[in-house]
């Protein structure tokens, strides 16, 4: 509902623990290549060391720099919420820090993700808090709205609904609606058995693989 400058919406219902879990062990280019390449956040940094990042996702709004938001909205979290942030790819003035990363750790928080910049860096290492950023910056943020929690926001031109579930590693991050996520494994499930029979080809040594003259060969390179 509206108050003044801000809209505010209740946090969304955490995706089922045991979808989430099989998420656990599945790459982001394995979920991205079955979402037709097409999906999935791009140009973030990575800030912590290599906890998986996996949760449901809480959305923030806020104007660049501004980051009075995100207090109410990790203040309406449950564990296993994860904060993504639309802060306009501005990198500025930092959004979060060290006591903001704190407060979300003790809230059972499971990451941040920012259009926007960060700062204190060496604890969000220190930690292995998940975090993903446009950038750093020692500036602090301002606090005093506009806003608005749990509305559809975009990270890097990627809508992130609240609820979606967000998978993040080493090579970037991607978010999803819940109802999508059984047909997603399914189909990361064949990618999976694809890729390995190609290793295994590679392994033999052979200069002519199967799968490279499929691809060479479709565009009369053979």
């Amino acid at each position: 509902m509206p108050i003044d400058n801000f809209v505010l919406h209740p946090a969304p219902p955490l995706a089922p623990a045991l979808l989430l879990e099989s998420f656990q062990n599945v790459v982001t280019p394995h979920i991205s290549d079955n979402l037709m390449r097409l999906a999935g956040i791009t140009g973030l940094q990575r800030f912590h060391r290599k906890r998986k990042l996996l949760g449901t996702a809480v959305t923030v709004k806020v104007r660049p720099g501004d980051n009075l938001l995100t207090y109410k909205a990790l203040m309406e979290m449950s564990p296993g919420h994860v904060l993504v942030v639309d802060g306009g790819g501005d990198t500025t003035n930092a959004l979060v820090g060290e006591l903001l990363m704190l407060y979300a750790q003790q809230r059972g928080c499971a990451g941040f993700v920012l259009d926007g910049a960060v700062r204190d860096t060496a604890a969000f290492y220190e930690a292995d808090f998940p975090c993903y950023a446009r950038g750093v910056s020692h500036r602090g943020p301002y606090k005093h709205g506009p806003g608005a929690i749990n509305v559809p926001v975009s990270v890097g031109g990627h809508v992130v609904h609240p609820g979606d579930i967000v998978v993040g590693d080493e090579d970037g991050v991607v978010t999803f609606p819940v109802s999508a996520a059984p047909s997603l494994l399914e189909a990361i499930r064949r990618t999976v058995a694809n890729e390995d029979a190609v290793k295994a080809e590679i392994a033999t040594g052979s200069v002519h693989q199967s799968w490279l003259d499929r691809i060479l060969s479709s565009h009369g390179l053979l």
